[in-house]
C-alpha cells in the first residue's frame, strides 16, 4: 500500500468523527418539531425526504444488491429497522420525556454494545493499547455531557423512562455500527446509506399507522418546515455519508469511539443556539474526546477490510 492509501485509511476515524459531530445539530432541529408532532410522525417524514437520495442511490447499485446473500440482506434490514427506524424514534421520544443532556450521555454507552457485538460477530481483536483510549473517551463523554461524573448515579425516578429509551437507542445504534461494517464488504458506503433510509420506510409507516400518526406525518410534509428539511439533510444524509465512508476503513470497535464526537459537538451547539453555558469541566471533556479520537486514528490498520462473521460460511 502506498503513502496515499495509508493516509486514506488513517483518516477513517476522522471522517466518522466529523459525521458524528454533525449529529450534534439533531437536538436543536428535532426538539422544536416535537412540540407539534409525535416521534413516529417526525421520523417517518424525515425518511420520506431521505428517500429522495435513497431511491437513485439504490437504482445505481442494482447489480451489487442482486449479488447479496441472506446474511447481508438481514444486516441491511437490521440497520434500517433498528438503527435508522426504531432507534431514531426512541431517541426522539427520550428528548420529549427527559433531559436532553441525560439522553445524550446515556446514548454514549453505545460503545459497550458495539464492542461486544464486534468481538462476537466480526472477531475484531482488542489490543492492550485500545483500552486506555477507550477509558479516556468514555470519561470525556461523561464530562462533556454532565460536567461531572456524579449525575449518572443520581438519576431521579422521573428520568427512568428517558433512560430506558436512550439505552434502547444506544443498543440499536451500536448494533448498526457493527452490521454496517459487515455489509460494507459488499456495498459502497453510498448504497448502504441509501438502503438504511429506504428499507426503514415500511417499518416506520407501520409504526406510525399503529399509533394513528400517518395523518400527522402527511400534514407535516404538507407544511414542510425548514427544520424538517435540515434535520433530514445535516444529521441525516450528510452525516451518514461521511460516517459510512469512514467506516469502510475503520474497525467497528474504533468507529464507535470516534462517534463520541457527537456529545462534544452537541454541548457546543447547545451553548451557541440554546444559550446553555459550557463549564471548564465540559471543555476538558471535549479535549479528552478529541485526543482519544486522534490516538485511535493511529491504531487503524492501513489495509483494514470489513471482516466476515464466522456464521456466514454456512449460508
Amino acid at each position: 500500500m502506498d503513502g496515499r492509501d495509508k493516509r486514506l485509511a488513517w483518516g477513517g476515524p476522522w471522517l466518522i468523527a466529523i459525521g458524528a459531530s454533525l449529529w450534534g445539530t439533531d437536538a436543536i432541529l428535532r426538539v422544536p418539531l416535537t412540540k407539534a408532532m409525535a416521534a413516529p410522525a417526525i421520523v417517518l417524514d424525515e425518511h420520506v425526504l431521505l428517500s429522495l437520495y435513497a431511491i437513485p442511490a439504490l437504482l445505481l447499485s442494482v447489480g451489487a444488491l442482486r449479488r447479496l446473500r441472506l446474511p447481508q440482506w438481514l444486516a441491511l434490514i437490521l440497520i434500517a429497522w433498528g438503527g435508522s427506524g426504531l432507534a431514531t424514534v426512541l431517541f426522539t421520544m427520550a428528548f420529549v420525556t427527559g433531559n436532553p443532556t441525560t439522553v445524550i450521555l446515556l446514548q454514549k454507552v453505545q460503545p459497550l454494545f458495539a464492542i461486544a457485538l464486534a468481538r462476537l460477530m466480526l472477531g475484531e481483536p482488542l489490543g492492550r493499547q485500545y483500552w486506555p483510549w477507550f477509558a479516556l473517551a468514555m470519561v470525556g463523554a461523561y464530562l462533556v455531557s454532565f460536567g461531572t461524573l456524579a449525575p449518572f448515579w443520581e438519576l431521579s425516578q422521573t428520568t427512568v423512562t428517558a433512560a430506558a429509551l436512550a439505552l434502547g437507542a444506544a443498543a440499536l445504534w451500536g448494533s448498526a455500527t457493527v452490521f454496517g461494517r459487515f455489509v460494507l464488504a459488499d456495498l459502497s458506503f453510498e448504497t448502504v446509506t441509501g438502503a438504511r433510509f429506504l428499507l426503514a420506510l415500511p417499518f416506520l409507516l407501520g409504526l406510525a399507522s399503529a399509533q394513528g400518526q400517518v395523518g400527522a406525518a402527511v400534514s407535516g410534509l404538507q407544511t414542510f418546515t425548514l427544520n424538517l428539511f435540515l434535520l433530514a439533510l445535516i444529521p441525516g444524509l450528510v452525516s451518514l455519508l461521511l460516517y459510512y465512508r469512514g467506516l469502510t476503513m475503520t474497525r467497528a470497535s474504533i468507529a464507535t469511539l470516534a462517534e463520541l464526537a457527537f456529545p462534544a459537538s452537541a454541548i457546543v451547539l447547545n451553548w451557541i443556539f440554546l444559550q446553555q453555558g459550557v463549564t471548564t469541566t465540559q471543555l476538558l471533556g471535549f479535549a479528552m474526546v478529541w485526543l482519544a479520537i486522534a490516538a485511535l486514528d493511529r491504531l487503524v490498520a492501513p489495509a483494514a477490510e470489513p471482516a466476515r462473521p464466522a456464521l456466514e460460511g454456512g449460508v
